[in-house]
């Protein structure tokens, strides 16, 4: 009976030390598992918060409008809708070249080969036409941006994104914007940008903005949505340079050899069409 009290003995001593043994290891395990957690951030602290999309554009903006000379080209698509209710898609390539307050030369092709070239100096707009050896003029001194307003609003004539080559661009971007949201952080043929959507009263645009110490824009899609058939105009920019070689002769117009002047009026090819993603209404 001894030796089995003594057994019995030493079994609950194992027992024992077997039960306390398995709730440490278990206790150290929920400690571990608990100091694992603690370290973790929670899935809230975890969320990237998106840039504020008013800042980029507004730092965009204001970028652009600083910059005290560059040189751009545009390929440019839009949509024409047809009686039918079909939009057919044309294009044109632009080359911009600014220099404030005073120079700017836009030359222009069209998808069927017809040229353009408009050029400010601080005094005259030209539009000239090559194919037809003729061109409009006339005298609009102050700067560009009134050069730019008046072409616009007075000649109604059409330069598509005319607002990004002033420098009150700001203020009419942040008067006109409704609304605005950064959609995604992704790439442009390798260019880190940001992607913001905003919306104006009459056209709902998408902008795509370098990110970096030079918040260019590389692409812009606007959307007409009060316009039938809610077409759209989109421009893909390339090749920037903001310290461009400049010469005044290139803001100055010239006549060719036989070369006729016809008035504004005369509606010159470059001029308005009805269809607001075409004329670059109000953009």
């Amino acid at each position: 009976m001894k030796t089995n009290k003594q057994s019995l003995l030493r079994t609950a001593i194992y027992a024992a030390v077997l039960s306390t043994t398995i709730s440490c290891a278990e206790n150290q395990e929920v400690m571990r598992h608990e100091t694992l957690a603690d370290a973790l951030p929670s899935a809230k602290t975890a969320e990237v918060q998106p840039p504020v999309a008013k800042e980029i554009l507004t730092r965009m903006a204001e970028y652009l409008a600083r910059t005290p000379q560059f040189s751009v080209n545009l390929t440019d698509n839009f949509d024409v809708v047809q009686d039918s209710g079909q939009k057919i898609e044309f294009g044109e390539s632009r080359k911009i070249t600014l220099s404030r307050p005073n120079g700017l030369r836009v030359e222009l092709e069209e998808s069927s080969g017809e040229k353009h070239t408009v050029v400010y100096d601080g005094k005259d707009i030209t539009v000239f036409n090559p194919s037809q050896n003729v061109y409009a003029q006339t005298t609009k001194p102050g700067g560009i941006d009134e050069a730019v307003m008046y072409f616009l609003k007075d000649l109604h004539m059409r330069l598509p994104l005319a607002v990004l080559l002033t420098s009150r661009f700001p203020t009419e971007i942040d008067s006109r914007t409704q609304a605005l949201d950064y959609v995604e952080k992704t790439s442009i043929h390798g260019v880190p940008t940001h992607h913001l959507a905003g919306r104006t009263e009459t056209v709902d645009y998408q902008v795509w903005i370098a990110d970096g110490a030079q918040p260019l824009p590389i692409r812009i899609v606007l959307t007409y949505k009060n316009a039938e058939g809610q077409p759209q105009f989109r421009a893909q920019f390339s090749d920037w340079n903001l310290t461009p070689q400049i010469s005044d002769k290139q803001f100055t117009f010239t006549p060719p050899e036989g070369a006729r002047k016809i008035s504004f009026v005369a509606q010159l090819p470059l001029g308005t069409a009805e269809n607001p993603a075409h004329s670059g209404g109000k953009q």
